[in-house]
């Protein structure tokens, strides 16, 4: 499971619609979740999709997500996954993501829009495993 506050929610949906046609990319930061209790999202750290066609691929540049993942560990917390958008669908990962995917025990969210948007997650267990979905909840602010 994945929880994001309210917050971090709203950051990943209108990053997503920013980015109007092409897939937009960033990487969540927060408390990875270890035995059973889930990884929280309390930081977003929006990345430029460097793709050579973002209308149907992203790909955060690897010095970028290096920047991403430093900031997240200077204020303290555990990257607990990477997200992107899928401007016109679908709403599970591509073949593409499935082959692009490289950090096991990491969650990759997908925010589509084709319609409502739909925010999924999907925490990768490794090439002979593939994507497990997970289930995304929104903490309340109160």
């Amino acid at each position: 499971m994945i929880e994001f506050t309210r917050a971090t929610y709203d950051d990943v949906v209108y990053h997503a619609y920013d980015g109007d046609e092409a897939e937009v990319c960033g990487v969540l930061a927060g408390t990875q979740g270890a035995d059973g209790d889930p990884s929280v999202v309390t930081r977003t750290y929006a990345t430029e999709n460097v793709a050579e066609t973002p209308r149907i691929r992203y790909l955060i540049d690897p010095e970028a997500q290096l920047e991403a993942i430093e900031a997240a560990e200077d204020d303290g917390l555990d990257v607990v996954g990477f997200y992107h958008s899928h401007p016109t669908g679908p709403t599970e990962p591509s073949e593409t993501d499935a082959a692009r995917a490289t950090w096991p025990g990491y969650s990759y969210v997908i925010c589509a829009l084709d319609g409502y948007p739909y925010v999924g997650s999907w925490r990768w267990r490794g090439e002979d495993d593939g994507f497990e979905r997970e289930t995304v909840a929104v903490r309340s602010d109160r």
